[in-house]
């Protein structure tokens, strides 16, 4: 656990100025840009099939949605790892964003030709499909880019970009599908995708891995490097940690992609994409802050207390989100959870990566993502079941009371990492 300032970087030169690193951090911004306004083309796709969430069966493609981008994690996610640690990562990263940038421009064509959502919801799954590869292969390739001393300022780099990026993504993309329609929003994410193929090409990229001569796996030998991969996350403190805090990220998305949606058309005089749009805007311009606070003052905190408050102050936050009806409530409410939220964007990267040898990052990386969208998967359900049953208001206060646990939890576990040997990776 990082509870003291890491090593000088005297002497490095700025991240943004070493190409590997300035190459993936270009093609995550673009990349990253255009998926903020796919997210918001789809909910717009699917509020035009239902008259703007007029139909009962709102609820249900939400929660449909949500749960086919979490299908191929999932199903693929705890076996993948393995495969990634004997694979060329940068190979890995640019096919990803390649088959996926052809997938997100036939969305608008099926749709036009069936008027149906089954076709985008297939085309969807396979997309995130490629998620399962590019995501863990994303975060297992940094170390190996930046020197170590550079980590956490990498990470936070890096969460810069998502940050920037939905900020931009969600103000311009919400304007964007009420204005031009979810098509055009796709399209351009399309392109996006195609950029971010061009920057990961431009990577020279030598693995630290030992991923050349080794020996190839019989079924039983792959079936223990996968079970390798799981005993670390089940037995690293560090790990544990970092993965504790997220799913409480996730927890709040889940429940946000549902009741929030919904909470805001309801609240607002002229329903549309444009308010969600901002919120996630003031989201993004609140987590850079919150990011930068991070990196120059935070890494003297212990993780665990870092982690902790942040979440107390994100279910207190969602309680006030949830209780209101005031749209610039919402935005206050929006700039809040995002810089509570900031270190467990950037914080939990670092504490995964440290705390993993090389060797095993693509299985622990693996195992994050399909743990956090069991978490999402798990919440979006609950979150509809409550929406109906109990009611928006009620649903986001369990939300809130949840993310708030959590924070209690990480900071106890975070003692805990503290106050005994870690365990090895």
């Amino acid at each position: 656990m990082r509870s003291t300032p890491p090593p000088s970087t005297a002497g490095t030169r700025p991240l943004l100025l070493q190409r590997n690193f300035a190459a993936l951090w270009w093609g995550q911004l673009i990349s990253i840009l255009g998926e903020r306004l796919t997210y918001l083309a789809l909910v717009g796709l699917l509020a035009e099939h239902t008259g703007q969430f007029s139909e009962a069966r709102s609820s249900w493609l939400l929660s449909l949605l949500a749960n086919v981008m979490l299908a191929p994690v999932l199903l693929f996610s705890p076996f993948t790892g393995a495969w990634l640690d004997r694979w060329n990562l940068r190979r890995v990263l640019v096919i990803s964003d390649f088959l996926r940038s052809l997938l997100v421009m036939l969305i608008p064509i099926l749709y036009a030709a069936t008027t149906h959502t089954g076709p985008m919801f297939a085309i969807v799954f396979l997309m995130f499909t490629c998620n399962v590869l590019f995501l863990p292969a994303k975060s297992a390739i940094t170390p190996e880019l930046v020197p170590a001393a550079q980590l956490l300022a990498a990470n936070a780099w890096l969460a810069g970009a998502g940050i920037i990026a939905t900020a931009v993504g969600a103000l311009c993309g919400g304007w964007i599908v009420d204005h031009w329609g979810w098509q055009s929003a796709l399209y351009i994410n399309g392109f996006t995708y195609l950029v971010s193929v061009v920057a990961l090409a431009i990577i020279r990229y030598q693995s630290t891995r030992e991923t050349h001569g080794l020996p190839r796996l019989s079924l039983r030998d792959y079936a223990s490097e996968v079970a390798s991969g799981w005993s670390i996350v089940r037995h690293n403190r560090t790990v544990g940690l970092a993965l504790t805090a997220l799913a409480a990220v996730w927890v709040g998305g889940g429940f946000l992609h549902v009741a929030g949606n919904q909470h805001i058309q309801r609240a607002a005089s002229t329903p549309g994409m444009e308010r969600v749009g901002v919120l996630m805007c003031m989201i993004g311009l609140g987590a850079a802050l919150g990011t930068w606070w991070v990196n120059a003052h935070g890494r003297r905190l212990p993780s665990g207390l870092l982690l902790g408050a942040g979440l107390l102050v994100v279910g207190a936050a969602l309680s006030v989100f949830a209780l209101s009806t005031r749209f610039f409530v919402f935005v206050g409410v929006a700039f809040v959870v995002g810089i509570a939220a900031a270190p467990a964007f950037m914080l939990c990267e670092t504490l995964l990566q440290e705390g993993t040898e090389a060797r095993h990052r693509g299985r622990v990386f693996s195992a994050r993502d399909f743990l956090m969208r069991l978490v999402f998967l798990i919440s979006v359900t609950v979150a509809g079941v409550a929406a109906r049953t109990l009611g928006i208001q009620a649903a986001l206060l369990m939300c809130s009371v949840t993310v708030g646990g959590v924070g209690v939890l990480s900071m106890a576990m975070g003692r805990r990492a503290e106050a005994r040997p870690q365990a090895g990776a």
